[in-house]
């Protein structure tokens, strides 16, 4: 019976060992990679700014240089400045799919779960 119990011990205090090991493996991680300040965010929030205004504003500039060159009966203006906003709305969607993407397969691969 004594042989059974020290197996036992032996196998929680190697499981117990691993659970340790992984947290400081994420600790020392988390530290290495510091949570994103005030500036960080406020620059994301410009580059997806940046990423619809200038699809947007490229599609009017576009479109007033057509409507000066070959006026028609509907605005080149309007329907390129629409154009350009799908289009910037289009790359800040899969930007941050990506972006999502990435910090999944991140926590996957260190294992984070909240158990």
């Amino acid at each position: 019976m004594s042989e059974q119990s020290d197996s036992k011990q032996a196998q929680e205090g190697t499981a117990f060992s691993r659970e340790i090991g992984t947290k400081a493996a994420r600790k020392l991680k988390a530290q290495r990679n510091a949570t994103p300040g005030v500036w960080f965010g406020l620059g994301m929030m410009g580059l997806v700014g940046w990423s619809v205004a200038v699809p947007t504003l490229l599609g009017a500039v576009l479109g007033l240089w057509l409507d000066n060159r070959h006026p028609g009966q509907y605005s080149w203006t309007l329907a390129l400045l629409m154009a350009g906003l799908v289009i910037g709305c289009f790359n800040v969607w899969i930007w941050i799919a990506k972006e999502d993407q990435a910090m999944h397969e991140e926590q996957e691969d260190t294992g984070d779960n909240d158990d």
